[in-house]
């Protein structure tokens, strides 16, 4: 089957988890033909291109979040204008109405009408923009500001959307022109979207935006993937430039909105985990569409590393991405706490730069707590000390694998204040070795009871859980062993990609004639299974409409009724026969 992959910000352009679980699920279902379809979300993404793609996947439709899309503006006409107003109208009522409601216990029925309103007015902006509307220009269009403006100056509107100002309404115009801006994409032709037999989006955003519009245009089933949820983000997000109480209520509305629309049209939405899973519940996901997929992770560097020594050694390794979030701070201080009871302990803290602001920052507030911690001792005075401390970065010449860096690990911690999937833990558990970690995230959904979690941002009872494991080598020897049975059993790439062949193969089960109006019903409306063969799209393959048929077979040829095959005049089976 053609699966049509939405991705945001990710594959085949980002690094880092984004990319990697779209890229080993197109490299693992070599069978099927993805067609990527990639919303770039800063302009380096394009600058350093694409990966080399395999053999089954290919570019089909790239487009840039960023920038100005509006630089070939079109004059709209009057018809237009007005259709533009009404349904705009309709979409920023929605959200001024779901931002004044959001704390509040409303009814069902408003609940009900809200989405309904919001779906109105984003279908109607898409049909606008298929009819040939410059859309990015509407949006950005003093029109767009006088719709705004009626909205969030009228009767009903919160107090903080009443203050709004102008500045604030043009904001608002860019921030949506930028978010709507793949219902004006040409990806909904023929040798597009609707060519696809499903649409695979990678959050419920942006990228989701397409999947809706190829349902609604063609009947393709929707499958949306969320590991990290595109709305929980925005919440923790800190833009360059802060926005005003207006601005944040009426785009978080937006976002929760476009959340809840997906949601509802998704034929299966497929958490990372039980935390995706909560999000998506509260936005509205029906529960009997929600299956948890945990991303694999490629196994085979790790389980090859050799089982920790039972021995007195005191290694604790750290690795991840440095950012205020991980809490390193705290780590130092228990670390500092661990020396006490036990001073053979050394500590090695490996990993790059996150993509905080402030992570270049404090990554040396956290060099200076450990050269203030921990001075160096040296044995006499002509020779050097060593700190029982060491940062290195994968990468690094002189710097481990993350492979060497778990082997040489007694105890590996994690000491994160916030987390989303514990990757690290996860190939910890691969190779392994007994945890340490805070609750936050997913990181108690992941270790399952086969390692020690304590409170985040506390460092003494960080310090005592490591204490426990670093002093009693038969504990980390059972713990570590349940951690490997643990991950190999639900945290491979094995698992996450037979888990979405079972997935796609369900949903295509369920619509078997492929997108409406693409020969897939008869006449009286019902489904006609496998209508459409794999063989019309190839290239000198036969056409959808007739070619299918050979000339012998057809009822309707020049000399004579047609032939009458066991299996009926046009290839159905003939009714009341045996044969």
């Amino acid at each position: 089957m053609r699966i049509g992959l939405l991705t945001e910000g990710g594959y085949p352009y980002a690094s880092g988890e984004a990319h990697g679980w779209c890229e080993r699920l197109v490299r693992g279902l070599a069978g099927h033909d993805f067609a990527l379809y990639a919303l770039t979300t800063h302009p380096r993404q394009e600058a350093c291109g694409p990966v080399e793609l395999p053999p089954n996947a290919r570019l089909t439709g790239q487009a840039p979040l960023w920038g100005d899309a509006s630089a070939h503006r079109r004059t709209a006409g009057r018809r237009a204008r007005r259709r533009f107003a009404a349904h705009f109208g309709d979409l920023v009522a929605a959200c001024a109405a779901l931002a004044a409601g959001e704390r509040a216990a409303g009814a069902d029925g408003a609940a009900a009408g809200r989405a309904d309103r919001f779906a109105s007015g984003l279908y109607g902006l898409a049909d606008l923009a298929r009819a040939g509307a410059a859309l990015p220009a509407l949006l950005r269009s003093e029109d767009a500001v006088r719709v705004l403006e009626a909205v969030c100056h009228g009767p009903g509107a919160s107090s903080v959307l009443q203050s709004a100002q102008v500045t604030d309404l043009l904001a608002v115009a860019a921030e949506l022109e930028s978010a709507l801006r793949p219902l004006a994409l040409d990806w909904y032709g023929d040798a597009g979207l609707a060519g696809v037999d499903l649409c695979h989006a990678t959050s419920a955003g942006a990228a989701a935006l397409p999947g809706l519009l190829a349902k609604r245009f063609f009947g393709t089933p929707l499958l949306v993937t969320e590991h990290g949820v595109r709305l929980r983000e925005h919440y923790l997000a800190h833009p360059a430039a802060p926005r005003t109480a207006p601005v944040r209520a009426l785009l978080t509305a937006f976002r929760r909105a476009l959340a809840a629309e997906t949601y509802a049209r998704a034929a299966l939405i497929t958490p990372g985990g039980t935390r995706a899973r909560r999000w998506q519940e509260r936005c509205g996901a029906d529960p009997a569409r929600l299956r948890t997929v945990y991303p694999g992770r490629e196994a085979s560097p790790f389980t090859a590393v050799p089982d920790a020594a039972a021995d007195d050694s005191a290694t604790l390794v750290w690795t991840g991405a440095i950012t205020p979030d991980k809490d390193l701070i705290g780590l130092l201080h228990a670390f500092a706490e661990l020396r006490r009871a036990v001073p053979a302990a050394t500590l090695r803290i490996i990993g790059g730069l996150g993509a905080h602001p402030e992570a270049a920052g404090y990554r040396a507030q956290c060099r200076a707590l450990a050269a203030q911690l921990f001075p160096d001792e040296a044995a006499d005075a002509r020779s050097a000390g060593e700190n029982p401390v060491s940062f290195e970065e994968f990468g690094d010449p002189t710097a481990p694998t993350p492979a060497d860096a778990y082997a040489s690990a007694t105890v590996v911690v994690l000491s994160s204040a916030v987390e989303g999937f514990p990757r690290s833990l996860v190939e910890a558990m691969f190779c392994g070795r007994a945890t340490v970690s805070t609750d936050t995230g997913a990181v108690c959904e992941v270790i399952g009871g086969t390692g020690l979690v304590v409170p985040p941002r506390n460092p003494r009872a960080l310090a005592d859980a490591c204490r426990a494991l670093l002093t009693d080598p038969e504990r980390r020897a059972r713990l570590g062993a349940a951690a490997r049975a643990r991950a190999l059993e639900l945290f491979t790439v094995e698992q996450n990609i037979a888990a979405f062949r079972g997935i796609y193969l369900e949903l295509i089960a369920q619509a078997p004639g492929g997108p409406a109006g693409c020969g897939a019903t008869a006449g009286d409306g019902v489904p006609r299974p496998f209508a459409r063969p794999a063989e019309s799209r190839m290239p000198g393959g036969p056409s959808p409409v007739g070619a299918t048929t050979p000339t012998w077979a057809r009822a309707d040829r020049a000399g004579g009724r047609a032939r009458r095959t066991r299996y009926g005049a046009a290839g159905e089976p003939a009714a009341g026969q045996v044969w």
